[in-house]
């Protein structure tokens, strides 16, 4: 019996076997890509704020601990543990850690070349 094409590409992964990168201070990220999907998970601890940017990519961001304050195109909101934000593409947005540490999961379409690897994320 032969393996499905589809089964050849599948990968499980669990968060803790893929290597940590610090990216900023109080910021480390773990990465895993296909072909035209990212995701990250971010660990910041309290009070990190992060730069108001944007980018081509659609965003969707996950709380999965803590409370976080985005700041969407000028304007403040809230989130917490439970809560799921989504970016358009070239949306500003940027975020700051309230007291106590957050984990984020973004995810990314298409894949953000310039968090790969030499991909100028440089690694």
């Amino acid at each position: 019996m032969s393996t499905p094409d589809s089964l050849l590409e599948f990968k499980h992964r669990d968060w803790a076997t893929i290597p940590a990168e610090q990216i900023g201070d109080g910021i480390e990220r773990r990465m895993i890509w296909g072909d035209r999907l990212m995701v990250c998970r971010l660990r910041l601890a309290p009070r990190v704020v992060t730069a108001v940017h944007s980018h081509p990519h659609e965003q969707i961001t996950l709380v999965e601990r803590g409370r976080v304050v985005f700041n969407i195109e000028g304007q403040a909101r809230t989130a917490s543990a439970g809560d799921v934000l989504q970016f358009p593409p070239n949306c500003r947005h940027g975020a700051t850690m309230l007291d106590e540490e957050v984990v984020l999961i973004d995810i990314f379409s298409p894949v953000r070349e310039d968090f790969l690897p030499d991909g100028n994320g440089n690694r």
